[in-house]
């Protein structure tokens, strides 16, 4: 069965000589792998339009199992993000990350234009660790894992000085420290910052500035909470925090 989707590369993969197997993440059909034939060639029709984070038109013929990809409509090739090594790093851990936390063809727009806005952004060259802080913390109620960020997670006070603590998945308040010894002191800023990027709608993003400070952490946070209750193990992981530690030289 033919199909016209709107999608974005997230996943491709050499298969043979010639061809390509790239996962899609569309609007209509949500996570989709297919085949594209002779996409490796040079002068194929479909080179161009299964690169690593490329937006566009897909026509796809659907089955059980791995599609085909008949033909393609660039519509944006993320030219700056494929350019330079940061901002590939970053988009590569996003696609990943979004790739291990749903399943295949269960559709969600909302998703789609988050994945579409985030990379956009990061293409438009705003502050791309930024960005996957935000991505991240939406992130989480997709993979059930939803911290408690409105209040405190243990007595429920919503004013007061708060740190993060794994063990409770959430703020606590100053009067409910004893519960966790091994909580996060946590600056007012980043306390801030976390349920802004949790609660935010992304197209409402201006230019977000966040120190250094700040971002580690919030770094320092969203990676132990993912650790502690994803299960996810992200290749592109590794390399982001490389990429970091290239970048904090500069």
């Amino acid at each position: 069965m033919l199909q016209k989707c709107e999608g974005i590369v997230i996943r491709r993969t050499a298969y043979g000589e010639n061809n390509k197997i790239i996962t899609i993440y569309t609007r209509e059909l949500g996570k989709i792998g297919v085949m594209a034939r002779g996409a490796s060639k040079p002068n194929s029709r479909l080179s161009a339009v299964t690169q690593l984070f490329c937006s566009g038109y897909f026509l796809l013929t659907t089955s059980t199992g791995l599609g085909s990809l008949q033909q393609g409509e660039m519509v944006d090739s993320l030219r700056f993000i494929r350019e330079d090594l940061f901002a590939t790093a970053y988009a590569s851990y996003i696609v990943e990350l979004l790739d291990k936390s749903v399943e295949d063809k269960k559709p969600n727009p909302y998703l789609y234009e988050l994945l579409s806005q985030t990379l956009h952004y990061i293409n438009e060259e705003y502050d791309a660790e930024v960005l996957t802080f935000i991505f991240e913390m939406k992130m989480l109620p997709v993979n059930g894992i939803n911290p408690v960020l409105n209040q405190c997670a243990v007595c429920g006070e919503t004013e007061g000085e708060f740190s993060f603590s794994l063990r409770e998945a959430g703020f606590i308040c100053h009067r409910c420290l004893g519960k966790d010894p091994y909580h996060f002191k946590i600056s007012p800023a980043a306390v801030k910052l976390l349920r802004i990027f949790y609660y935010l709608d992304l197209s409402r993003l201006g230019n977000i500035s966040v120190k250094p400070e700040t971002k580690k952490e919030l770094r320092k946070i969203i990676d132990a909470y993912y650790e502690e209750y994803s299960g996810l193990l992200l290749k592109s992981k590794k390399f982001l925090k490389q990429i970091d530690t290239m970048k904090d030289m500069f």
